[in-house]
């Protein structure tokens, strides 16, 4: 296939090597970025810099960008793509996104007018730093890759999946979008924000000589994109308000019971704990 990679940041990039590396697709890179597609090119990661046509005679285009950005793209080049052309994402919420390119691939009368398939996707990786030049293929290995198929056939969505299973990815999901932003908002987005105010604490700057992997495993996605999160938090926001506030429920009984001395409380609650732990990992 001919591949449009939009965006070559962490995840962005570590796609493109991926794919050099496990496929024999042409995977050419788009980027707002100059020195990025320099030093993608010049890493064998793509092969080249995208022009107009090729995004127009592209059989695949995948976007890992921003959430305004993936549809900026839709409305800029949207039209233009080729008949039966693949679109696809790595956007970390599902919902807005979904719902808006839905909206605009369709006409007034809400029949599907767009040339292209869209199939919302959601690799389940990445690592603190953030850039091309931390992108890795291995963040992949073994990793999950969720699918939203939405309206696209079953062909193009069987095409992503076998594209995630080439790239290393260990399995794929398929999922509603729903379903996908309630999840993502307990396993990705609580660990992220708990991380941040974790490391609010003013004991932070003090924690050396008195941390370890406790510490460590807490704080590591407190090192965040700010202009990235805080997009997602809010496009998820119903979500991740409903998990922030069974997190608060929970800490609240853990510190009741600290502060009455309730020691046959606190077990329970730190047996309950454990015992899910074990039971799911």
């Amino acid at each position: 296939m001919n591949i449009v990679l939009v965006g070559l940041g962490l995840i962005g990039g570590s796609v493109a090597k991926a794919l050099k590396q496990n496929t024999s697709h042409r995977v050419l890179g788009m980027d707002v970025n100059e020195d990025v597609l320099l030093d993608a090119c010049s890493s064998g990661a793509i092969d080249g810099k995208a022009s107009l046509a090729d995004v127009e005679s592209a059989d695949l285009v995948y976007l890992s960008v921003y959430p305004e950005d993936i549809l900026a793209f839709v409305r800029q080049y949207g039209k233009r793509l080729k008949p039966g052309c693949i679109l696809t994402d790595a956007c970390g919420i599902k919902r807005e996104i979904c719902h808006a390119v839905e909206a605009l691939s369709r006409d007034e009368k809400g029949a599907w007018c767009a040339p292209y398939q869209f199939v919302a996707g959601h690799p389940m990786a990445g690592k603190e730093q953030s850039g091309f030049a931390a992108s890795d293929p291995s963040i992949f290995s073994g990793a999950s890759y969720i699918l939203v198929p939405g309206s696209a056939s079953q062909e193009a969505v069987e095409t992503v999946a076998s594209l995630a299973l080439q790239m290393g990815f260990g399995r794929v999901v398929q999922v509603s979008a729903e379903e996908h932003d309630r999840n993502i908002a307990y396993t990705s987005q609580v660990p992220h924000a708990l991380a941040c105010a974790y490391v609010l604490s003013p004991r932070c700057r003090q924690h050396q000589g008195f941390s370890a992997g406790s510490y460590r495993d807490v704080s590591r996605v407190a090192n965040i994109n700010d202009v990235l999160w805080s997009r997602l938090f809010l496009d998820n926001k119903q979500c991740l308000v409903d998990e922030l506030d069974e997190l608060l429920r929970n800490l609240q009984k853990i510190r009741d019971a600290v502060d009455r001395e309730e020691e046959g409380e606190l077990r329970r609650l730190l047996q309950a704990a454990a015992q899910i732990k074990r039971e799911v990992g």
